[in-house]
């Protein structure tokens, strides 16, 4: 048997490298990769926290406002929390209804006669907004009112 030899091996260091570069630029990617994806999420919960506390605001401001007898007015949409801080921020009250919910009995209120009392209840739905960072955050909340009298008796 012939054995086949080479003569040349001046290609290997080329070769080698090639090889070099490729593994560097792999680990480059991948440290790359890794660093920017935390930049993102941090981003991401920044956003969603000034979202939220937009949300928190139209939620204040719905309670602070809040009148019973009139629940249309209390639906307000694209409000700037505070221009001078942060215009980005922004709420919307999308709805207010007490549709299907009893009113609560409230202890300790009854004056006698026969009077009971209670409170009204209400859903509030509230999306905070940050055009910033795009982010958005519904939350929905129950608002009661009163003391009401809840009395079924004629008098």
């Amino acid at each position: 048997m012939k054995k086949l030899k080479i003569k040349n091996k001046k290609g290997f260091a080329l070769i080698a490298a090639l090889l070099a570069i490729l593994i560097i630029t792999a680990v480059g990617v991948l440290v790359f990769t890794i660093t920017t994806q935390d930049i993102r999420v941090s981003t991401r919960v920044t956003g969603e926290k000034k979202a939220f506390s937009a949300a928190e605001a139209g939620i204040h401001r719905t309670i602070q406002n809040f009148n019973p007898d009139n629940l249309a007015a209390g639906v307000v949409t694209n409000v700037q929390v505070d221009a001078a801080t942060d215009p980005d921020s922004r709420y919307t009250v999308n709805s207010l209804s007490s549709a299907g919910l009893p009113p609560l009995p409230l202890a300790g209120y009854a004056i006698g006669g026969g009077q009971q009392w209670g409170q009204a209840r209400y859903n509030v739905s509230v999306t905070g907004t940050n055009t910033r960072y795009a982010s958005s955050v519904t939350v929905d909340v129950g608002v009661g009112y009163g003391p009401i009298e809840i009395t079924t008796a004629y008098r």
